[in-house]
Order: C-alpha cells, then sequence, then structure tokens
C-alpha cells in the first residue's frame, strides 16, 4: 500500500494562498486516486476535491470550486492543493486520502489510506 504524508497548511489571512502537499512514501502513485478532506472541531469531515489517478478528472465541493485547484505529480509522487482566495470558513485540518482505483471519489469510505493532516488557518 502507499503511506501519506501532508504538507503546506499554516496561517494565512483572507484572500491569500496556500498550496498543500501530499506525498507517498513509496516510489510510485501510479493507479492511486486521491482525496482531500477537511475536518474542524466540533464539524464533521467535509469533502474538498478529488482526482484521478492520471490527474485528467478532477471534482471538487461547490464551497471551493473557482478557488482551490487539486493536481498531481505523478513523477514525484505528489498530489497538491492550490488554494486562493482563501476564506476563514476554509479553517480546518485538510487531509489527503488514496486508494487504489481510476476513477475519482468524493467519498471518503472510497480511500482507505489516510494522512496525517495538516492545519489551516485563515484569519479575518
Amino acid at each position: 500500500q502507499v503511506q501519506l504524508v501532508e504538507s503546506g497548511g499554516g496561517l494565512v489571512q483572507a484572500g491569500g494562498s496556500l498550496r498543500l502537499s501530499c506525498a507517498a512514501s513509496g516510489r510510485t502513485f501510479s493507479m492511486y486516486r486521491v482525496g482531500w478532506f477537511r475536518q474542524a472541531p466540533g464539524k464533521e469531515r467535509e469533502f474538498v476535491a478529488a482526482i484521478s489517478w492520471s490527474g485528467s478528472g478532477t471534482y471538487y465541493a461547490d464551497s471551493v470550486k473557482g478557488r482551490f485547484t487539486i493536481s498531481r505529480d505523478n513523477d514525484k509522487n505528489t498530489v497538491y492543493l492550490q488554494m486562493n482566495s482563501l476564506k476563514p470558513e476554509d479553517t480546518a485540518v485538510y487531509f489527503c486520502a488514496a486508494d487504489r482505483g481510476l476513477i475519482l471519489s468524493a467519498r471518503g469510505s472510497a480511500y482507505g489510506t489516510w494522512g496525517q493532516g495538516t492545519q489551516v488557518t485563515v484569519s479575518t
């Protein structure tokens, strides 16, 4: 299987940008679909974005469409989440998740491997 490590979180002002990375511990990320999820204290886990193994297919939650972009570089075994025009409502711990499969999914149950999460805080 694959192991995932998120990075790139931090504190940013509203309207600013952050780029999150999800790095796989293995030598290859081939055939793994990846999703980004987030969770704020006291709230349920929320889907953010997903990408197919090839990177050709993407899907976004309505709350982040037009602001976030998911991409991947399989040569680097890394998936990215570029977050622009950040809002205080985006504050949460962001997790990446992966599983074998060719079709992207917005459902957490579709992913068997999860990272430890990285904190994103957006100030007013």
